[in-house]
C-alpha cells in the first residue's frame, strides 16, 4: 500500500482524532508564532487535514501547504472554507517530487512527517534551499529511535499489513545532526517530558549555502 493509499484511507479518522497534548501543542503554535509577521511567506510539508496551517494563517502573509493524501486535503479545504480563511493554499504532491522556487519563503514547517520519508536529508535540503536566507525551519518529529527501538519488531509487518504507514527510525540526535548537515543552525530544542516529539526550530544561515563551500563550482560540491 502506498502511503497516499494509508493517509486517504485513514483521513476521516485522523481529522476527528483530538490533539493527545493540547499544552504542548499550543505552546509549539506560540513559539512558532514568534517568527511570524504579516508579511511572512509560509511553508508547510505533510499539512494533513491542515490544521496547524489554518491556526498560523492570521499571522502570515500567504502559506502554501503539501500533502501527500488527496483525502487529507479535502478535509483541509473545507474546514478553510468553514472558517473563511483566504491566504492559505493547499497541494497535493509527494515531497520528493516538489519543485519549490528557491528563497521564497521566511518560515517553513515540517511536523509528524520527517519520519515517515525515505529520506530525510533530500527533504531537509529542499527546505533550505526554499528558505530565504536567514529564514526560519520548525519541525515536531517523532524521533522513534530514542526509547521505542522496540517498535522496529513489529514496524515491517504493521506496514506489509496496512496498519502503519512507512516509518523511519532515528534518534533525537541523528536528527538533529541531519538538521545542521543540511546548513541550519539550531535555535531552540525542545522533547517534552514522556513525549516521542521533538521539537526544533533552526535558522538558514544569512549567507546562502553556496558560501559555506568556498568558490567551487556546484558540479563539485
Amino acid at each position: 500500500m502506498s502511503s497516499a493509499s494509508f493517509w486517504d484511507r485513514t483521513a476521516a479518522k485522523y481529522a476527528k482524532s483530538p490533539i493527545a497534548d493540547e499544552v504542548t501543542y499550543e505552546k509549539k503554535l506560540a513559539l512558532t508564532r514568534e517568527h511570524l509577521n504579516p508579511e511572512s511567506k509560509v511553508l508547510e510539508l505533510g499539512c494533513g487535514t491542515g490544521t496547524t496551517a489554518l491556526k498560523h494563517a492570521p499571522y502570515a502573509q500567504q502559506i502554501d501547504a503539501w500533502d501527500i493524501s488527496p483525502k487529507m486535503l479535502e478535509i483541509a479545504r473545507q474546514k478553510q472554507a468553514q472558517q473563511q480563511i483566504s491566504n492559505v493554499t493547499f497541494h497535493c504532491g509527494q515531497i520528493s517530487a516538489m519543485t519549490l522556487p528557491k528563497a521564497s519563503y521566511d518560515l517553513a514547517m515540517a511536523h509528524s512527517v520527517l519520519h515517515l520519508l525515505d529520506d530525510k536529508e533530500a527533504t531537509l535540503h529542499t527546505i533550505y534551499e526554499a528558505l530565504k536566507p536567514g529564514g526560519i525551519f520548525v519541525s515536531s518529529t517523532a524521533c522513534l529511535g530514542n526509547k521505542l527501538k522496540w517498535l522496529k519488531l513489529i514496524a515491517k509487518p504493521m506496514c506489509l499489513l496496512g496498519f502503519w504507514p512507512p516509518v523511519y527510525f532515528f534518534s533525537s540526535e541523528e536528527l538533529q545532526t541531519a538538521i545542521t548537515r543540511a546548513g541550519f543552525t539550531i535555535e531552540h530544542s525542545w522533547l517534552p517530558e514522556k513525549a516521542v516529539a521533538h521539537f526544533f526550530i533552526a535558522r538558514k544561515p544569512v549567507k546562502a549555502q553556496a558560501d559555506r563551500w568556498g568558490s567551487y563550482p556546484a558540479a563539485n560540491i
